[in-house]
Order: C-alpha cells, then sequence, then structure tokens
C-alpha cells in the first residue's frame, strides 16, 4: 500500500507560532469599523486598513496585510479546482482508485487573528483550556490518516507529472515568502512596543496574583505541562480561565493588535509593489479556478 504524494493544503491556525503562520484570511462581516479609517465622507485611502468587528472578539477584526491573502472560501475553490483536474489525469492514466487526500479541516484558530493573541473564549477556556476543540482534533487526526494512504498504486512520477499539468492550469494558493514574512516579523516586532510591554505586565500581575507565574500572555500557552494534544488537565484549564479573565480586564489583544496595524501598513509600504503583483496573482488564480 502506498504512501500518498503530498499536494500542498493550507491548514488552519493555532495558538502561538502556528497563528503567526495563518495563511487565509476571511472577509469581514458585521458592522465593525476600521481600525484606521479616515474622516466620513472622504475617499477611502489606497492602503489596506485594519477592520473591527466585535471589539471583545479578536476572531472577528482584520489585519491589512490580509488584503494580499486569498478568503477561505478563494482557498477552497482553487483547492476544489486542482483536486478535480489531477483527479481527472490521473484516472485518465490508468489509477482509477486514485482520489485526492482531503483538505484538513479547520483546527483552533478559524481566522488570521483569532487565537494570534492567544486564547480569548471563556467558556471554551473552561472546557478545553489551551486545546482546539475535541471534535475538531479528531476530525483533523482522521483526515490527516485518510489522506495519508493511495489505494491506487500510483507512482510519484505520474501524480508530479499531473500536478504541474494543474499548476498550468490553476496556480496552487500557497502562502507567499513575502505575506508570510510580514506577517510574523511585524507581529514579534509589534510585541516589543512600550504600549505592548506594558499591557504584557498587567498582564503578568494579575495572573500572579491569581497564584500563576508567567512574564509574558503566551508564555502560559506555551507551558510545556500543556502540551500534550490529547490531554486537559485541571491544571491548564484553570491557568486558562485565570489567562483570559487578565487578558479581559487589561485589554491585551487590543492594544496588541492596534500596535501591529501601523507597523503592517508601513511594512506594506515599503514593499507595495511586489505585493501588487501578490494581489494580482491571487485574483488570478481564482479567476481561472471559476472558469473551471
Amino acid at each position: 500500500m502506498a504512501i500518498k504524494v503530498a499536494i500542498p493544503v493550507l491548514a488552519a491556525a493555532g495558538v502561538g507560532a502556528a497563528a503567526i503562520a495563518g495563511w487565509s484570511a476571511d472577509a469581514p462581516s458585521g458592522n465593525g469599523k476600521s481600525s484606521s479609517a479616515g474622516l466620513a465622507g472622504q475617499a477611502a485611502p489606497a492602503m489596506p486598513q485594519a477592520y473591527v468587528g466585535d471589539p471583545g472578539n479578536p476572531a472577528t477584526w482584520r489585519l491589512p496585510i490580509e488584503a494580499y491573502m486569498p478568503t477561505r472560501a478563494e482557498t477552497r475553490l482553487i483547492s476544489g479546482a486542482r483536486d478535480s483536474l489531477i483527479d481527472e489525469c490521473m484516472k485518465g492514466a490508468g489509477y482509477e482508485k486514485w482520489s485526492p487526500a482531503p483538505d484538513l479541516p479547520t483546527l483552533g484558530g478559524k481566522t488570521l487573528t483569532d487565537w494570534r493573541y492567544g486564547i480569548h473564549d471563556a467558556e471554551k477556556a473552561a472546557e478545553r483550556g489551551y486545546h482546539p476543540d475535541a471534535a475538531e482534533q479528531k476530525a483533523y487526526d482522521e483526515a490527516q490518516l485518510v489522506g495519508a494512504v493511495d489505494i491506487s498504486g500510483a507512482d510519484e512520477g505520474t501524480l508530479r507529472g499531473c500536478v504541474q499539468a494543474a499548476d498550468g492550469q490553476v496556480p496552487a494558493a500557497q502562502p507567499n515568502p513575502l505575506v508570510q514574512k510580514i506577517n510574523g516579523e511585524v507581529h514579534k516586532k509589534a510585541a516589543k512596543n512600550p504600549k505592548v510591554i506594558a499591557v504584557f505586565a498587567k498582564w503578568s500581575s494579575c495572573m500572579k496574583a491569581k497564584g500563576y507565574s508567567y512574564e509574558k500572555p503566551m508564555d502560559a500557552n506555551d507551558d510545556p505541562r500543556f502540551s500534550d494534544p490529547y490531554k486537559v488537565t485541571e491544571l491548564e484549564i484553570a491557568t486558562a480561565k485565570a489567562d483570559v479573565a487578565c487578558r479581559d480586564l487589561h485589554d491585551v489583544e487590543k492594544i496588541w493588535f492596534d500596535s501591529e496595524v501601523p507597523l503592517q501598513q508601513q511594512s506594506i509600504k515599503e514593499n507595495q509593489a511586489p505585493l501588487d503583483g501578490v494581489k494580482a496573482e491571487n485574483k488570478s488564480a481564482v479567476d481561472k479556478a471559476s472558469r473551471l
């Protein structure tokens, strides 16, 4: 029984480093506001703006760099079109039982900003601590198992050829290196903003008063005692509940987000020409997928 050759897919963002690496963006919904919008009646600025949907829910916020990322819907459209092309090619090569590996279900954060600054849902923290939903974890694990084995007996060379043929019709929605660099580096840089450092100190003092010793919010999330993906302890849940309470008390996520926005906009301005090219490439891939 052969191992499937992986066709790149886009996994969901999670807490911490995974959140920094998140790719697919989601268009804002609801009556939110731009964090750096101009005066009413003025023409919208060319620079991508931040967006805040529900001020109390970071999952509804949107960072400027997301203007250069395909949305989840666009990513699914491109992935589906490519899967169809590759499937048709493989069957044409005589591998009737071949099927593409399923896209991995969302695990953890649902948007780029969900869990980017840590956990924020008190109810979920009380149930799962720093872990994703149990049903989501199970679905993710099962999809990985299904996608790992190919019963068709297809050889790697044939599959590679079919993937290359699909590339010529619908390019894969892969993370752009420049976009990923801005997304990751600016996030880390924002954490060094004096306002963010100050609010981290307030959060740390709040946690200490509750019996927990951590210097920064992500230190609690990254505690090695909570690293087992299938075990949620009472200590983890208690820590996570205190964590969210202290975050809410001092508005940690919003202060961090507001510090990140202008830094992203500055990086976008410095790299405007290549980023415009990225946006055009994204649109081209979506247009090609839509025509299939």
